[in-house]
């Protein structure tokens, strides 16, 4: 996991100059890597594309070209800020279309800028108050206690984790359903294989159009009359919800968004895979879980698995006008990457990086540029993720489980993880055996 960092020399900032690998790198001259096409480079590197050239060319910011386009990369705090300035980027057209045909589906929250942004991420903003998070919190042990109430010889985290956050979101969203695991065969190829190729890529855009169709026969059963659901749960909500002009949203959009519900929270089982193997590989810290403070530790344990281990790898854009930063130029509509993880490793925002020390979240600083797994800027203004707070709640809630409720044994098994595949996790998906409640 060590990585060698190292980054554009700060002073006058006038005209100095960084020679790496025969490239002269200047403050007002953006580097830019030579070839045809990185895409299939970025699909082998995978969380470390940004990192290896960043470092290469000694520059936070640097141009590339993915999907036969030209691409800016960012990695850093200041960066951003650059990145979330409503005014110098957009998100309509940036997200490629294997990706909203995949894992963001087409006219969802994730695509829209300025004024309508604002007014649909309210639909999901209402649900992050205290009452829905805690509401969220009950569903989920409840769900843990019944996953683990079968004799199981043997135990897959991740798939256990699956299943139980997707029976807690329908739940939750007050969704119709009769089989859960149905609705986990379609959502989890939608994260799970998004930035795959051939057969993969395929089910994943078959996973999604499926769920969609689900969604929508259920959202016009409600409109008809001939559903009936609790008037305050989201599944109600989002199905009535009215646009600017007081019309019904489309079937479809709606049907989007309510697995831009769905979605996400199953997606946390990949955090609750490392979440459980933090536990094991830095049992020294996982007791601090255990003493009579454990509530002070838990978040602090979860920010810092959300920080440490992979997740999502970057996030894209695209500049809105024409602009300059710091002597870089910035042509209108050019596709712009910025480096999640690579910020969250970054040595100048983090002391030893590359070395999980929960401690440094007891007294943090809540930085909305500087730790950003889930995206960053303010959440209701900008674009981060309006879910942060509850895949937070999730994993405290299941860590607590996990820690305090049960007792297992590990194993031997492959608990490797490769930073060349997104979603990255451990091999063995983390197995645990000879599972007894406290």
């Amino acid at each position: 996991m060590c990585r060698t960092f190292s980054f554009l020399l700060k002073g006058n900032n006038k005209m100095e100059i960084i020679r790496s690998g025969g490239v002269e790198v200047t403050p007002d001259k953006m580097p830019k890597e030579e070839g045809f096409d990185q895409t299939l480079q970025l699909l082998k590197d995978g969380y470390h594309f940004i990192l290896n050239r960043e470092n290469r060319f000694q520059s936070r910011v640097f141009e590339t070209k993915l999907l036969a386009e030209k691409a800016i990369c960012l990695l850093g705090k200041d960066e951003a800020e650059l990145f979330y300035d409503n005014q110098k980027f957009m998100r309509k057209g940036a997200a490629p279309k294997r990706i909203k045909k995949t894992l963001f589906g087409e006219g969802g929250v994730q695509a829209l800028d300025g004024i309508p942004h604002q007014q649909r991420k309210e639909m999901f903003l209402f649900l992050m108050e205290e009452d829905s998070l805690n509401a969220v919190k009950t569903i989920l042990r409840d769900e843990w206690n019944k996953e683990f109430t079968q004799p199981l010889q043997e135990i897959n985290v991740y798939e256990a984790a699956k299943n139980v956050l997707a029976r807690t979101a329908l739940r939750w969203t007050g969704i119709p359903f009769e089989h859960s695991e149905e609705w986990v065969e379609e959502l989890a190829p939608m994260y799970e294989y998004a930035s795959n190729i051939g057969i993969k890529h395929y089910q994943s855009r078959h996973a999604r159009k499926t769920a969609e169709q689900w969604m929508k026969d259920l959202i016009q059963d409600l409109r008809a009359g001939k559903l009936q659901v609790d008037n305050d749960s989201a599944f109600y909500r989002f199905a009535l919800q009215r646009d600017s002009n007081d019309e019904l949203l489309d079937d479809e959009v709606v049907a989007v968004e309510l697995l831009n519900l769905l979605r996400p929270i199953t997606a946390v089982s990949v955090y609750i895979s490392f979440l459980i193997l933090a536990v094991h590989e830095f049992p020294i810290k996982a007791d601090l879980l255990r003493g009579e403070e454990k509530a002070k530790w838990l978040e602090p344990f979860v920010e810092e698995v959300r920080r440490y281990y992979p997740f999502f790898p970057f996030v894209v854009a695209r500049v809105k006008e024409d602009f300059e930063w710091k002597g870089y130029k910035f042509p209108k509509e050019t596709l712009t990457l910025l480096d999640l993880y690579g910020t969250n490793h970054d040595p100048e925002i983090w002391t030893e990086p590359n070395e999980f020390n929960p401690e440094r979240f007891l007294n943090w600083e809540k930085d909305l540029f500087a730790f950003i797994p889930q995206g960053g800027g303010h959440v209701a203004k900008g674009h981060r993720c309006p879910g942060e707070r509850m895949t937070i709640e999730i994993l405290k809630t299941t860590l607590d489980f996990f820690v305090n409720d049960i007792r297992y044994t590990l194993p031997e098994q492959d608990l490797s993880y490769s930073m060349n595949e997104i979603p990255s996790m451990p091999k063995s998906n983390l197995l645990i055996q000879q599972v007894t409640f406290v």
